[in-house]
């Protein structure tokens, strides 16, 4: 993805954040010079090699049984900027844009198969999810009923070796720009526009990257 080295870091803090508060990534793999995709939640956490990704793929699903290599996308927020809203619109003669929040993981598998790996997997995906819906589900491997099932899945972990995150918020705008766009956002409906428009305001303290 080509964006502006200023819009783009590795900054592990903004990383983990983002993963925490979007799960639900897109796993892309490259299998006979052709792309598959999935998308699936994942568990993140560091240990002394560095980031770690955890989840599990269906079994049918061909990306689980192919290749090591993969590039893990993390979508954060994201918010179209229609030119009216810039006071200098007419001046610097602005057209529209979307402001977002990404990052880019690579990495390889480490593929998961036996039972018990496998149930320590499902109990802390569903420890680590069903609080945030208010539920108390969790997964019992003594049940046949639900050990059974384990056999549908297929489960990885993901070691990351490079990763990037892209933070476009209006910095190589005015403040005057970046106020008017947050003043915008914040009057829209939804949760990704008011997600931009947080984050934009944190930035403000930040001085404007120059203009290309």
């Amino acid at each position: 993805m080509a964006t502006p080295a200023a819009f783009t870091g590795n900054d592990a803090a903004q990383i983990d954040a983002l993963l925490e508060a979007h799960p639900f990534v897109t796993v892309v793999t490259v299998r006979d010079d052709a792309p598959d995709a999935s998308h699936l939640p994942v568990l993140a956490r560091r240990d002394s090699v560095g980031l770690l990704l955890e989840g599990h793929w269906a079994r049918a699903n061909p990306q689980a049984h192919h290749g090591e290599s993969a590039l893990v996308l993390v979508h954060g927020p994201s918010a179209y900027l229609s030119a009216d809203w810039y006071p200098d619109k007419h001046e610097r003669a602005r057209v529209p844009t979307w402001n977002y929040v990404v990052a880019q993981l690579r990495g390889r598998f480490e593929r998961i198969g036996d039972d018990a790996a496998l149930g320590d997997l499902v109990a802390r995906t569903a420890a680590h999810f069903e609080p945030r819906v208010g539920g108390d589900w969790r997964y019992d491997h003594d049940d046949p009923r639900e050990r059974h099932q384990l056999r549908g899945i297929v489960g990885f972990r993901f070691r990351v070796e490079s990763a990037a995150i892209t933070r476009k918020l209006s910095q190589n705008h005015p403040v005057a720009n970046r106020l008017a766009v947050i003043a915008a956002l914040e009057a829209r409906p939804g949760e990704a526009a008011h997600a931009i428009a947080a984050q934009m305001r944190d930035g403000l303290s930040c001085p404007p990257d120059p203009e290309p």
